[in-house]
Order: structure tokens, then C-alpha cells, then sequence
């Protein structure tokens, strides 16, 4: 891809049922976005027209029957399925789950195909959608089966990034999953998208406790003594900058979150709760470590107020933003390196 060409974002229509549609719809109806990147969108001609007409919303398209075919400011629809869907907002049905798959499979092709740069998924709903291809707790899985890498989910916004260590794992199974390897893996991941893709070149890395107080000394569970304190204290005497664990319930309370330019949470509540507290609406949830960009926002399907147009569309537009941001930093730290390198082998 040139730098001047212009990015083209492939946007999966997650569950129709719920205000997927309506916030990439909402998102486009400012036609000055064309003129920030391409959308295409996977869903159908014969689908979105229904959604817009029955929100309202003020938006033309363009169909194609490919993602290669699109054309730059416009709004494109990729024609995934010729069929008439039922659309029925608000209501969990089978029909709905399988069309979201149909969607992001062939969104996610396309990113692999380089028919698309980056991947923008509205909001699936994580039962409806499993089927004989979908066996994955939610996106972060399936895309590392297509896309390889090693996934983390990753909630961003400009002044904080949380990251888990378990992420779509019961609650009685977190102790046991959190392994030094996993520990290792996970800070690896965390590092280098900060380097590549925030463009942070000494990244400063907090990581919370698994136990309440980290165990305070053993007393309330052994797992940050014999597993968090030495994994880290290993980490630390390779050279970067990771620091803790700390005590999560006062963690982010006291403001000690802004001295870190990224948190690793033991697992998922730990870390999202704070997360969508203090940025719910601006969050972003990315995909790290793939091969590819991928966004989304930070909310769910929200059937309670599916068809009403009602949905706030700043988190997918945030979404939008912060995966065209991430795409160009990493283009950026990839021509450096391989600056860096050509530089080297002419020394030598």
C-alpha cells in the first residue's frame, strides 16, 4: 500500500438483531469520513437498505460483489448473501447468529487477501453465533486461528490500556491458568504492541495481582508469591520495564494507573470494569499481536435498545480512528526496522 492511498477498513455487521448496523450506519452518515478511509461493510445490499430505512438514517451505498471492486468515497456493501434476512432488533435467533459469522468470515478473508487494510467488528452475540465453524468464545480467538499470532485482548483509549492475562476464562479457572509462560507471553505480546503500534519505544508496564491485596504475603492465596513475583522479578533482569503486582482494588482509584503506559490485569472483570468505568463510550477494544489491525468498540449487542435509534456510535467511530492510527504507526515502525537492518548488513 502506498501512503497515499487511502486506507480501506473492512467492517463485519456483527448480530442484526442488535445496533451493529445502526452504529456503522450513524458512523458513515457524516460523509466527511469518507475522506478519512474507504468503508466496506459485509453485509447485503438488500439488508442495510431495510436497517436504514427502518432507522431512518440518511445513507447512500454502493453494492459490490467483491471487496477488490470497492470504490473509494463511497460507501461500499459487499454483497455476502443474496437472500432476504428477517431482521427482528432486539431478539436472540439463530438466523442472526449465523448471517454475523457469514459476515466476519468473509470480512476476515478479505483482510488476508489484502482486499481490505484493517478489520472493524460490530458487536456479535457469543451464543447465537456458535455453530459447527464457530467454536471460539468471541472474535479474539477466531482471528487468531485466521489471521495467526499471538492474540491479547487489548482495551485502549489515549491515557489508558488494560490488558488480561485470562481473558474469556471462568472465574474458578483463573488461578490455575495463569502460568509464568503465560505470564511471559502476554508481557511480550504487550511490549511489542507498544513499541510497533503506539509507537512507545521504552514501554513502562504495570501488572495487578491475582489474589486480593496480591495475597498479602501468602496469607490470602500463594499464586503471587510462587508464580506473579518471580515470573516478573524474571522479566524485570531482561531489561524491560514492568513493575508490580499491585493490589487492583486501589490500583486505579489512586491514579496510579497514569504512571504506566499500560495495566496487565490477572483477568477479565479485573481489568474491564475499571476499563469501561473510567472510559466507557470512548473505549476501544484491539485485537494485539496479530498480523493484521483489528478494532472494536467496547460494548456489546445491547438488544434492549436495538431498532430504536437510540445507540451511541462514538466507541465504533473511536474504533474507526484507532485502527487507521495503529495500522499507519505500524507501517511506520516496520519501514525503521527495516531500515535499521539494511543499515547493519551494510556494515557488516
Amino acid at each position: 500500500m502506498k501512503s497515499s492511498d487511502k486506507i480501506k477498513v473492512g467492517i463485519s455487521i456483527g448480530d442484526l438483531n442488535g445496533i451493529g448496523s445502526e452504529i456503522v450506519l450513524k458512523t458513515f452518515e457524516d460523509v466527511r469520513m469518507m475522506e478519512l478511509c474507504t468503508p466496506v461493510v459485509f453485509a447485503s445490499a438488500r439488508t442495510i437498505t431495510f436497517i436504514k430505512k427502518k432507522l431512518n438514517i440518511d445513507i447512500a451505498f454502493q453494492g459490490v460483489d467483491d471487496a477488490a471492486q470497492a470504490i473509494d468515497n463511497k460507501f461500499n456493501v459487499v454483497n455476502v448473501w443474496k437472500e432476504n434476512v428477517t431482521v427482528n432488533f432486539g431478539e436472540e435467533t439463530e438466523e442472526a447468529g449465523r448471517h454475523a459469522f457469514l459476515s466476519l468470515q468473509a470480512a476476515t478473508n478479505a483482510l488476508k487477501q489484502g482486499d481490505v487494510d484493517i478489520l472493524v467488528t460490530a458487536p456479535i452475540n457469543k451464543h447465537n453465533i456458535q455453530s459447527e465453524e464457530f467454536r471460539f468464545p468471541g472474535h479474539t480467538d477466531y482471528l487468531a486461528k485466521e489471521l495467526g499470532g499471538e492474540s491479547l485482548m487489548f482495551m485502549i483509549t489515549d491515557t489508558l490500556k488494560v490488558g488480561l492475562l485470562t481473558d474469556h476464562v471462568a472465574v474458578k479457572d483463573v488461578a490455575a491458568a495463569i502460568t509464568p509462560q503465560l505470564i511471559e507471553k502476554k508481557v511480550r505480546i504487550i511490549h511489542k504492541t507498544l513499541q510497533q503500534d503506539f509507537r512507545i519505544s521504552q514501554p513502562k508496564i504495570a501488572v495487578l495481582g491475582i489474589n486480593p491485596h496480591s495475597g498479602d504475603g501468602g496469607v490470602i492465596g500463594n499464586e503471587d508469591e510462587e508464580i506473579m513475583k518471580p515470573t516478573l522479578e524474571k522479566i524485570r533482569n531482561s531489561g524491560k520495564l514492568i513493575f508490580g503486582p499491585y493490589s487492583a482494588d486501589s490500583f486505579f482509584g489512586s491514579g496510579n494507573y497514569k504512571n504506566f503506559d499500560a495495566i496487565i490485569a490477572a483477568y477479565h472483570d479485573q481489568g474491564l470494569i475499571p476499563f469501561k468505568t473510567l472510559s466507557f463510550g470512548s473505549g476501544v477494544n484491539f485485537t494485539a499481536g496479530l498480523s493484521k489491525v483489528r478494532t472494536s468498540p467496547d460494548h456489546g449487542t445491547a438488544y434492549e435498545i436495538a431498532g430504536k435509534n437510540e445507540a451511541d456510535h462514538h466507541s465504533f467511530k473511536e474504533a474507526l480512528f484507532k485502527g487507521i492510527d495503529i495500522f499507519k504507526s505500524r507501517q511506520e515502525y516496520e519501514e525503521l526496522t527495516q531500515n535499521v537492518l539494511k543499515k547493519q548488513g551494510k556494515k557488516i
